[in-house]
């Protein structure tokens, strides 16, 4: 690609190489720079990309692409790198979401069911190929990848919607991150639908208040052709005010919204409800016990309608709707008491998972649950009092520590479980692989033991390294040791 092509809509101060210029790769990581790449420099959270430049030069690199660079070597001045990387990255791989109907979901929970059911009942009611962008997994229509975070940066994004693309995908229905609209990593992309699930606390550790987390989020419905907002959400008005184009609404309390649910059923396996829009009438059942399943069931069903899918169409649909792995998942275990993996990592999640499983528990519900380190310490007492005025028997472990030390993360949890004034007892035992022996140990038939907060991850990060840890192996591993 010619450097001209490259920069084409990005802000440039000084352009000091030949547009004509012919471009062999794009890189913002040094480590990858080949023999006529553009290299651009972004200034991050840990480190200044500008610091790489020599390293960059060094491996070959044609252009280099920064807020600032050497004389002498061909440059491209911009007023902002970061930005000038997501429009780069869309350049690059052709802008690949102008070919494809983009579906952007965000909200605190509810994104990773909400898009694999969206994914389900387009290809179902429609026949369509679909791609998807989440936490757990990248599909390109049946075939799986892994993925790394909710939202993929710039580069990768972009070059995973051109595979989509040519793959034949119609549809892209992708999870979308405050933390990816603050850093523009979705700048650009051509959303046709904006998806708002529900505001609750998390991640103040980087937007530092919810006006900042809510006006991030909001930042959605602003690049979208069509806005789909719960309005049954508190922070709902904050998502409507920023639509720019058509707004949709959906409500499990309001008859006034476009789409409603009434007669709403909760059983111990699944929801199920009447749903009514634009004068059709439908009864959706969806095979995810709680409350907050009916949400995730509407904001799909407001999905697959705004993309022209009949209501009437969705019930069988959505009957083909699988769990997803580390939500609600229910562990075999061949005992009688049942183990559950919830990814609950925030008070509202956790609030949602123990209401819905003492709604169906035949004995005790048992939570394990810790907080991750590194992220918002806030919500530490706050889970760990949720757990305790729920909960019949609670056990206080680690999570993902990262580089805090988990006695510290744990003793801030404590701070809400003592000022609960709880008689629920409790354990701790920061160790989460004994911490999980200890709960099957203690389980009795009927009861519900909940491991909340890991949920699809397989692994447990401690000082910035990943250890392997599958929480369905260390479940079997500990009840073959305790035959």
């Amino acid at each position: 690609m010619k450097l001209g092509e490259l920069i084409e809509n990005i802000d440039v101060i000084k352009l000091a190489a030949d547009p004509e210029l012919e471009v062999t790769d794009l890189t913002s990581d040094s480590r990858k720079v080949t023999p006529g790449a553009a290299f651009i420099a972004v200034r991050g959270f840990d480190t200044d990309g500008h610091r790489f430049i020599p390293s960059a030069l060094e491996k070959g690199a044609a252009v280099i692409i920064g807020e600032e660079g050497p004389e002498g070597v061909p440059a491209v001045l911009v007023s902002d790198s970061r930005l000038a990387m997501v429009v780069a990255a869309g350049n690059w791989h052709g802008n690949p979401s102008r070919r494809l109907h983009m579906i952007g979901v965000t909200g605190t929970n509810g994104k990773t069911t909400t898009t694999n059911l969206i994914k389900t009942i387009l290809e179902e009611a429609l026949g369509a190929k679909v791609g998807l962008i989440g936490t757990n997994r990248v599909m390109i229509g049946a075939e799986e990848y892994p993925s790394e975070r909710t939202t993929p940066d710039c580069l990768e994004l972009q070059s995973t919607l051109r595979r989509m693309a040519e793959a034949g995908c119609g549809y892209a229905v992708m999870e979308v991150s405050s933390h990816a609209l603050c850093l523009d990593r979705v700048h650009g992309i051509d959303f046709d639908q904006g998806i708002f699930t529900n505001l609750t606390e998390d991640h103040l550790d980087f937007h530092k208040t919810m006006e900042n987390y809510a006006a991030a989020k909001s930042r959605l419905f602003g690049m979208c052709r069509t806005a789909v907002i719960n309005s049954d959400d508190p922070w709902a008005d904050s998502m409507l005010g920023a639509a720019a184009g058509k707004i949709f609404t959906y409500s499990a309390e309001n008859g006034s919204a476009d789409l409603t649910a009434r007669d709403i059923q909760l059983h111990p396996d699944s929801v199920s409800f009447r749903a009514l829009c634009g004068g059709e009438e439908a009864e959706l059942t969806l095979g995810i016990p709680g409350r907050f399943s009916v949400y995730n069931a509407l904001s799909a069903a407001a999905s697959a309608v705004c993309a022209g899918v009949s209501l009437r169409a969705i019930p069988a649909a959505m009957k083909k709707c699988a769990g997803v792995k580390g939500r609600a998942e229910v562990v075999p275990t061949g005992t009688e008491y049942t183990v559950l993996i919830d990814y609950a990592h925030t008070p509202d999640a956790l609030e949602n998972i123990l209401k819905t499983v003492k709604g169906f528990a035949r004995g005790r519900t048992v939570v394990l649950f810790g907080c991750g380190g590194d992220r918002d310490s806030a919500k530490r007492p706050i889970m760990g009092r949720i757990a305790m005025e729920l909960a019949d028997y609670v056990i206080v472990t680690s999570d993902n520590p990262r580089t805090e030390r988990p006695e510290a993360i744990v003793e801030d949890i404590l701070v809400g479980v003592r000022d609960s004034g709880s008689a629920t007892p409790y354990d701790v035992i920061v160790d989460r692989r004994a911490a999980i022996r200890h709960a099957l140990e203690i389980a009795r038939p009927g009861d519900v033991v909940i491991l909340a907060g890991k949920g699809h991850e397989t692994y447990q990060e401690i000082d910035r390294v990943k250890h392997h840890f599958d929480e369905r192996e260390i479940v079997a591993e500990a009840l073959a040791s305790l035959e």
